[in-house]
């Protein structure tokens, strides 16, 4: 009897185990469309870069100006949220790239709704504090 093939395909030419084994296979797609699934991937890194960016700021520069509480508060939520914005944009440049590959519908952006949601709740407690703040 013979055996069935290995559960791993091959690499394709040009690409190591480890490619093939995170892209699950497929067909290479258009470079164009790889090339702005990764112009996209780094949007929402620098996306995320911003967010930290903000979070230090917010914690270093504002300690006359906000409450402790207040101050750290905004500080996590924006570092938190760009740490699930950078994680989220490493998985949904793989989810796209695997979709390319096999030729189905791309993925949901579901970091795009984090985002707005992280980005109204920080600018939610920003309003409250601002309209509470006794002058």
């Amino acid at each position: 009897m013979a055996t069935s093939a290995s559960p791993t395909p091959d690499p394709a030419p040009g690409r190591g185990k480890f490619s093939t084994r995170l892209l699950h296979g497929g067909a290479e797609p258009d470079p164009r469309f790889t090339l702005a699934n990764e112009r996209t991937f780094l949007a929402w890194i620098r996306t995320s870069l911003a967010l930290l960016a903000g979070g230090i700021a917010v914690e270093a520069f504002t300690t006359e100006l906000f409450i402790t509480e207040v101050r750290k508060t905004v500080a996590i939520l924006l570092l938190v949220l760009a740490m699930v914005i950078g994680a989220g944009a490493f998985f949904r440049w793989l989810n796209v790239e695997r979709a390319m590959r096999h030729k189905t519908p791309l993925p949901l952006p579901l970091i795009a709704p984090i985002l707005a949601i992280g980005g109204a709740v920080v600018a939610a407690i920003l309003v409250v504090f601002v309209v509470l703040r006794p002058l």
